[in-house]
């Protein structure tokens, strides 16, 4: 048929026989399977879940009853700088003292401001779940970049994150403000923009202690990619940071201030433990019992740094200075800062339910870095959230907990790059040059 009687034609279509040859003509059924399961569309899947998470966040603050546990708190910690106390020591609220960095104090004074002194709930509410949204885009554009998972992953990451919608917008910890700064770092670290990324990070650490995690890898990834005189640039830019913001209470009281806000020998309460509910109380408050998962801690890090991360990141470093392939390269990169998370949280002294958000949305990377079958790897993500939501915990929950952490570094670990990896991005080097 000629086209103008072909275009002739369609102008005297139906709607519905519009709509027929609309589906022929483009949705074919090798499109719709990619749509599912090919990496590269993940960003097109990705608009459609943010879209949706933008309405289920709505609902849950309509719909689910908000139950108070530390925003009270926050609200009365922060309100005592208000008032002109900057002495770290004598900042309290009904959970105990203040514990966390300058960081944190900055950002809940602008929320209690924001929200008529903390009492205007439903405004916190909102916006934390901007805050959840925002940090979905960061994961996102992480995941995207790699072309490492593919789209129906993201049904896990967010139709089923029960736990991860309660500690955003129905208990509003600072937990997740800590990692939506995070992530933001890494997409710029990623990106490039180092220094930035580094100040970033900072303003992480500043919020929550717990995003040192990351730290160990990510000094390997500026001593790779920076080398030596940029790295001290980018410890300096860190450093510098949380001088800046602790200032006013380093001023006051420098002891009290590093004392309190980086506590690293803070003894946890056993009730509230998710990690190690299969001790006994005395068991888990013992000092060996914590020196053991300090060296477990160092000697973890070291085995993955030493057969890992160096050559993860050399090629990193390799690819960056090369300009080839940036966005499935940054896999070498994003790899590394996530294991050294997840080693942080297998041998933590304890996790709380909030502690959750720490590597929630990045145990679907790390499990599809392992040669683990799909279906098993669906299997560990869904025991991981099964004991993330027995509450209390209990001693079959704790342990499982243990087994689902142990699987993925056993399968990451297994995984780990050999010559034949070297040999391939050499190839691809070569036939790139």
């Amino acid at each position: 048929m000629p086209p103008m009687e072909k275009n002739s034609k369609k102008k005297h279509l139906s709607f519905f026989e519009k709509m027929n040859y609309l589906r022929k003509e483009y949705i074919q059924k090798d499109l719709i399977i990619d749509l599912i399961v090919n990496p590269k569309y993940f960003w097109l899947s990705s608009i459609v879940f943010l879209v949706a998470e933008i309405m289920i966040n709505i609902l849950i603050i309509q719909k689910v009853k908000y139950t108070e546990i530390d925003w009270k708190a926050y609200m009365q910690e922060v309100e005592g700088v208000v008032n002109g106390t900057w002495d770290y020591t004598k900042l309290r609220g009904d959970t105990g003292p203040l514990v966390y960095p300058a960081g944190f104090v900055y950002l809940f004074m602008g929320l209690y401001y924001l929200t008529s002194k903390g009492t205007n709930i439903r405004l916190a509410q909102y916006i934390f779940a901007a805050f959840y949204i925002i940090t979905l885009m960061f994961v996102f554009r992480i995941f995207h970049k790699s072309r490492k998972l593919p789209p129906y992953m993201l049904i896990f990451m967010c139709l089923t994150a029960y736990r991860v919608h309660s500690i955003f917008v129905l208990r509003m910890f600072n937990d997740p403000v800590a990692m939506m700064f995070f992530y933001g770092a890494m997409n710029l670290f990623i990106d490039g923009y180092w220094s930035l990324g580094s100040l970033i990070y900072s303003l992480a650490v500043s919020i929550k202690m717990n995003i040192l995690l990351f730290a160990p890898a990510l000094l390997m990834a500026y001593i790779h990619c920076l080398h030596i005189k940029n790295t001290i640039k980018q410890l300096t830019i860190c450093a510098a940071v949380q001088v800046a913001l602790g200032a006013p209470f380093l001023i006051e009281n420098p002891l009290g201030y590093m004392k309190m806000s980086f506590d690293i020998g803070r003894v946890f309460l056993f009730k509230w433990t998710v990690n190690w509910r299969f001790l006994d109380e005395e068991t888990f408050v013992n000092q060996f019992f914590h020196l053991s998962l300090l060296v477990l801690h160092v000697v973890l890090l070291v085995t993955f740094a030493i057969t890992h991360w160096n050559r993860y990141l050399a090629n990193y470093a390799t690819l960056q200075s090369i300009g080839m392939d940036k966005d499935m390269g940054c896999q070498l990169f994003i790899l590394p800062l996530f294991v050294s998370n997840l080693i942080g949280m297998t041998v933590s002294r304890s996790l709380h339910y909030q502690f959750y958000i720490w590597y929630f949305h990045s145990l679907p990377y790390l499990l599809w870095s392992t040669r683990y079958s799909i279906v098993f790897r669906l299997l560990v993500l869904g025991i991981i959230e099964l004991c993330w939501n027995t509450y209390p915990s209990t001693w079959w929950s704790s342990a499982l907990l243990h087994c689902c952490h142990i699987a993925i570094l056993g399968g990451i670990y297994y995984n780990r790059p050999t010559d034949k990896h070297t040999e391939r991005l050499k190839r691809a080097l070569e036939k790139n040059n």
